[in-house]
């Protein structure tokens, strides 16, 4: 373990902190990415749901407005994890990702089954982009490129991930930042990059080597957290964002990429455990993503709906507080109270 944790890190040197050992990035007190090993044990195991090649999502493309000022929230769902945030003026993209595949190959790998809820041509003023972590289904360079051509917006990403964009991309604006940190953007708001239990790699040699977050975005519109791509872990981060935050206007959670459990869970909360965030971190709202574009485990692809239904029902929430949100369908988020 010490050889590998001593590994020379290609994309980040620093001083060590709790979740920094002078090398890798880990999750305090959390669990480490599965080896090897079980990844071909999961892949030989035979309990891969068939998804259809196609699922047209219910709603149309959406055609944004430019803006959304003032206190005003919308949020539109472009697919997986790539959703667009509009409030006090800004347009925010978490995670975009307009590409066929999310693979480091255009030929292979997961192949998405919708088309993305936003055109890319019809895509608002981008402002700002929160880029969770360097997995293909939340960074996808193509993508990037494209932004930066056509919007040359800011993005803010943990650290690490900076020198991985600033290669493939020349030019574009990347702010990097640890645990914690806060940016202030416009003129009164604030995104804070706070820690979410996962990992990273954008091959075999590289695992942990870029830091992985969630986002916080304070404006006039209210908070709203964005968790990227998260397992439950106990529901101690969620716990963490109350304490700090007081509670959201909006929370989006992923609720997807869950089965099996036994290699799973650590890193990818399923529904139940997302509406167990929701309450934890004191979300008035939430919008489930990371389900029903790109298949990466095992689960149908309708199961990660069906389930949050059931878990809000067990709860007693009612289901307009929760949507698992499908591309192009736009939410205009209702205030506080």
């Amino acid at each position: 373990m010490a050889a590998r944790t001593r590994a020379a890190n290609r994309y980040y040197s620093g001083p060590l902190s709790d979740h920094f050992d002078g090398s890798l990035f880990f999750n305090p007190e959390g669990r480490p990415p599965a080896r090897f090993t079980d990844l071909l044990k999961w892949q030989l195991s035979g309990g891969r749901s068939k998804w259809p090649a196609a699922w047209p999502s219910p709603y149309p493309q959406a055609k944004p407005e430019q803006r959304i000022e003032g206190a005003a929230l919308r949020l539109t769902m472009v697919g997986h994890a790539s959703l667009l945030i509009q409030t006090a003026g800004l347009n925010i993209l978490t995670d975009p990702v307009w590409s066929e595949r999310a693979s480091p190959f255009g030929f292979a790998g997961p192949k998405r089954v919708n088309a993305p809820g936003i055109a890319f041509c019809d895509l608002p003023p981008i402002d700002l982009v929160l880029l969770s972590h360097n997995h293909y289904d939340h960074l996808d360079l193509a993508t990037l490129k494209r932004l930066k051509q056509s919007h040359d917006p800011m993005v803010i990403t943990p650290l690490g991930n900076d020198a991985i964009i600033g290669t493939a991309v020349p030019g574009m604006r990347v702010s990097a930042h640890d645990w914690g940190d806060s940016v202030e953007v416009a003129s009164d708001g604030i995104i804070h990059i706070e820690p979410v239990h996962h990992w990273s790699a954008r091959g075999g040699r590289d695992r942990r080597m870029a830091l992985w977050a969630g986002f916080v975005v304070d404006t006039a519109g209210g908070k709203v957290y964005f968790a990227g791509d998260t397992g439950f872990h106990g529901g101690t981060n969620y716990r963490r964002m109350a304490e700090k935050h007081g509670g959201f206007r909006l929370a989006i959670l992923p609720i997807g990429a869950y089965e099996p459990r036994w290699f799973m869970a650590p890193q990818h909360q399923n529904p139940a455990e997302a509406v167990q965030g929701m309450r934890l971190c004191g979300a008035v709202h939430a919008a489930g993503c990371h389900w029903g574009t790109f298949q990466l485990t095992d689960e149908p692809i309708e199961e990660p709906a069906q389930k949050l239904a059931e878990a809000l029902t067990a709860e007693g929430i009612s289901p307009k507080r929760f949507r698992a949100m499908r591309p192009g369908e736009a939410w205009d988020v209702p205030p506080h109270g």
